[in-house]
């Protein structure tokens, strides 16, 4: 097809061919020799789009080089991740983990539970140290850790307690994980804590708080690279805890940053949310009821909050965000898993039937457009989000533990996904996929050379150290 599609010139060189319909269905079935003319046509068509009623082999290349990106693309997309033997990480919590995080800067893993010990983990997960978190408001007996969420662009973590406390640890201080600041008195006890950084500007930042009351409060950061909170004065000493109540918060006193809340939940706890990447405000939140995801946003710096609910059948227990595609999934308690787009409330663009029991976790795989979903009775599945189908099951490879709190953490850079059965940690580590690496060779290869009349590349390489073969 190349050479019948170029003219020879004179001085060797060569130009593309501009061939009308009927000649080229005639020129591509004399060179393949198979196949009808009718699917020439067809082929002629899809290639000139803007109807111009000539193709050449520009045209032509690039349409067939677009396709195997896309067959390509799709399969492995399409690809089943690839599980090591599980692994049970060395016993450290004594109570329910309740949040994974992973810190970017140091590669390490931190992991706390319902007790309040934080375990800090090495990048290859094994365990390094512990460390119990303290709070001076309630004795240690009686603390309870509700929710962990990393602050990145400020090396910080915030943890929520269920005496309406949340208290902000610094990760770089000399102290390590030292109380920095406590905000005190909310008007519920916090269940579940996300964070959200603009991108291109970090110092403009979202911490959401849901509770108990159905209610989603966002401290919304103005200079969070500068401080979270003012500091009181200077007599005050630099080490010491900034301790700030809510109800300052909610008046404005602090002007680094100021408060949002809407309580479209009713009176249901808030599980979860997500930040998602539409507005910089509080993310999207479920709760245990129905119409149950709630998505808000605000369009400028003053006035409230705009709310608008999903219609969703019975209860939702947990949710993710897609940017790249744009869609939301819901893990349902109706045993279903649900794709939403954000501006379509009505009803959802998919739905992934499978689960038998209600849905726990649902975690996206950003690189493969695949979707991980956790159910009651221990299967994990992987969706392929384009064909709403379920490429693998795993069932029987997770501990037989009684009634539990489970938590599903995925690790997109590393391939490793997390799994909490109360204070047991479980790792599924998938092997490393080649990608679109292709081994051509079985020797090095020493040599490339390009062909710019047949744009092709031929290659050199060594079979033994006294002979060369090329291709």
């Amino acid at each position: 097809i190349t050479h019948r599609a170029h003219k020879s010139q004179t001085d060797g060189s060569s130009v593309a061919l501009s061939m009308r319909r009927a000649e080229f269905i005639e020129q591509a079935w004399a060179a393949v020799g198979h196949g009808s003319r009718e699917e020439y046509g067809d082929l002629f068509d899809s290639v000139d789009v803007s109807r111009e009623g000539w193709v050449d082999w520009e045209h032509l290349a690039s349409f067939l080089l677009l396709g195997l990106f896309e067959k390509e693309e799709h399969a492995r997309n399409a690809a089943v991740p690839r599980w090591r033997p599980a692994r049970t990480l060395p016993a450290t919590h004594g109570g329910p983990v309740q949040s994974v995080a992973h810190l970017g800067t140091s590669g390490r893993y931190l992991s706390a539970s319902k007790e309040g010990t934080l375990a800090v983990w090495s990048e290859d997960l094994t365990l390094l140290k512990t460390h119990r978190l303290a709070n001076d408001s309630v004795m240690p007996k009686d603390l309870w850790v509700t929710g962990m969420v990393l602050l990145a662009n400020v090396n910080k973590i915030a943890v929520s307690f269920t005496c309406k406390e949340v208290c902000f640890y610094d990760l770089l201080s000399k102290q390590e994980f030292s109380c920095q600041y406590k905000v005190h008195s909310l008007c519920n006890t916090p269940i579940s804590l996300h964070y959200w950084h603009h991108p291109q500007r970090p110092e403009q930042a979202v911490l959401s708080i849901g509770d108990v009351a159905g209610q989603v409060s966002g401290l919304c950061f103005r200079s969070a690279l500068i401080s979270l909170f003012e500091r009181p004065s200077m007599s005050v000493e630099h080490d010491s805890v900034v301790s700030i109540s809510w109800a300052e918060l909610q008046q404005g006193h602090h002007r680094c940053c100021y408060t949002v809340t809407h309580t479209a939940h009713g009176a249901h706890w808030v599980r979860t949310g997500e930040p998602a990447a539409l507005d910089p405000s509080p993310p999207p939140h479920t709760s245990q009821r129905p119409s149950s995801l709630v998505l808000a946003w605000k369009e400028a710096s003053a006035g409230p909050l705009r709310v608008t609910s999903f219609h969703t059948e019975k209860g939702l227990a947990d949710l993710d965000y897609h940017p790249g595609l744009n869609l939301i999934a819901t893990a349902g308690l109706n045993n279903q898993v649900c794709l939403w787009n954000p501006y379509v409330v009505s009803k959802p663009v998919g739905v992934l039937r499978g689960h038998v029991t209600s849905v726990v976790a649902v975690q996206f795989m950003l690189a493969k457009k695949q979707l991980i979903s956790f159910s009651k009775d221990k299967v994990l599945r992987v969706w392929d989000v384009a064909s709403q189908l379920c490429l693998q099951r795993l069932a029987g490879i997770f501990p037989k533990t009684p009634e539990c709190k489970m938590l599903v953490f995925f690790h997109e850079e590393r391939s490793r996904l997390l799994l909490s059965f109360n204070s047991v940690l479980l790792l599924l580590q998938a092997q490393e996929d080649a990608g679109r690496r292709v081994a051509s060779h079985d020797s090095s290869v020493t040599c490339v050379l390009y062909n710019s009349l047949f744009r092709q590349v031929g290659a050199v390489w060594c079979c033994a150290p006294w002979q060369a073969c090329a291709l």
